[in-house]
């Protein structure tokens, strides 16, 4: 198949003065990008990678229009707006290019933290607490306040609500105090200029799982409330082994936070276990969970779940977000680790995709 690698290249980002620093740490880099188009060539495919935007002189539409792929193979992030993740979809829908990974829907909702965890919570699946806010001042909800000494209840973990990469992230997101809650939120409002998600602090463990497959239409229809928790996996989807980021490694200054630091700069430096060291009645309940996610959000072909295990709760697992569009660099994304740990070779990985979403899509007989 003749194939475009659509993704959003750090060197091609727009610069400003007073960016902040970790404006761009969600795009990817020329060694992903080698190493996505390498595999695609060994599976046999005529691969060539565009930028994904519109303006000039990257023009995504005419040059698409001029390689006529059979697949779009889409990693891209986007630049600007709430959806970001969804504009070159929607553009390919537009010219009814088929392409790899979610849909507009799941992309948008994954990308907005807050709704997400609207939806885990209607589905009964296990996510922290949480308030949004769009002011500093904005009323702290009751329900996280102690009413006899008006602070806050437990520790909360605060973040920007629509970024990636652990953008925001910091060890001081951990706040115990409400003035140490109303500073970070409105540190984070003037730096990232959206919602500011503030919820309950796990303090644990923090896996992640990899998964990839596709769900039959009578399995994603499905409500799964009262199906969450059962014991069979849809044989459709594969697991990766779970990874533990082993946050004993780090420096004691990141409090134990799977920081932006530790994804972006310490990124060549990245300590993890995995597989990760639990039960396999653990790790099958993990499964469930995020297959359950994977249902629910209405992702396609690969996605990514991220959990902490509650220590004080004899390590209840917690659903933090959903990934649909994962890191696919070979040597540090999480999800490649697993599949390697999974017997599965980083060509293997892309060209699955490949095959799934062409599949999925009726593309190539």
């Amino acid at each position: 198949m003749r194939i475009a690698l659509l993704a959003n290249l750090k060197d091609n980002a727009p610069q400003w003065d007073g960016m902040p620093e970790d404006q761009w740490d969600d795009l990817d880099g020329h060694k992903t990008i080698d190493a996505i188009i390498h595999a695609l060539e060994s599976g046999g495919h005529h691969a060539e990678f565009f930028e994904a935007s519109i303006l000039q002189p990257f023009d995504i539409v005419g040059k698409l229009l001029a390689y006529q792929p059979d697949l779009c193979f889409n990693i891209a992030e986007g630049h600007w707006g709430d959806s970001r993740e969804t504009q070159i979809p929607a553009i390919l829908e537009m010219l009814r290019l088929p392409y790899t990974g979610s849909k507009l829907l799941a992309l948008s909702l994954a990308l907005d933290k807050p709704m997400t965890k609207r939806v885990l919570y209607y589905h009964g699946l296990p996510t922290p607490e949480f308030q949004t806010f769009e002011a500093e001042d904005e009323p702290i909800d009751a329900d996280l306040l102690d009413e006899k000494t008006g602070e806050l209840r437990y520790t909360l973990f605060v973040k920007p609500s629509r970024e990636g990469t652990s953008v925001g992230v910091t060890a001081e997101s951990v706040v115990h105090t409400v003035e140490e809650l109303r500073g970070q939120v409105r540190r984070q409002l003037a730096r990232y200029n959206q919602p500011i998600l503030a919820e309950h602090y796990v303090q644990g463990r923090e896996l992640t799982m990899g998964l990839i497959g596709n769900l039959e239409p009578s399995q994603s229809a499905r409500r799964v409330n009262e199906r969450a928790f059962t014991n069979v996996l849809p044989d459709t989807l594969t697991f990766f082994p779970a990874l533990e980021v082993n946050m004993e490694m780090y420096d004691p200054a990141e409090k134990g936070v799977y920081t932006n630091k530790i994804k972006v700069e310490l990124a060549d430096d990245f300590h993890w276990i995995c597989p990760a060291p639990i039960t396999p009645e653990f790790e099958h309940e993990l499964r469930l969970l995020a297959g359950a996610v994977f249902r629910v959000v209405g992702c396609k072909d690969i996605a990514r779940v991220d959990f902490r295990l509650d220590e004080n709760q004899n390590n209840k697992p917690y659903i933090l977000e959903v990934n649909p569009l994962p890191g696919l660099n070979p040597t540090y994304s999480d999800i490649a680790i697993e599949a390697q740990k999974g017997g599965w070779s980083h060509e293997k990985l892309i060209n699955t995709i490949v095959e799934l979403a062409a599949k999925r899509q009726g593309v190539g007989g």
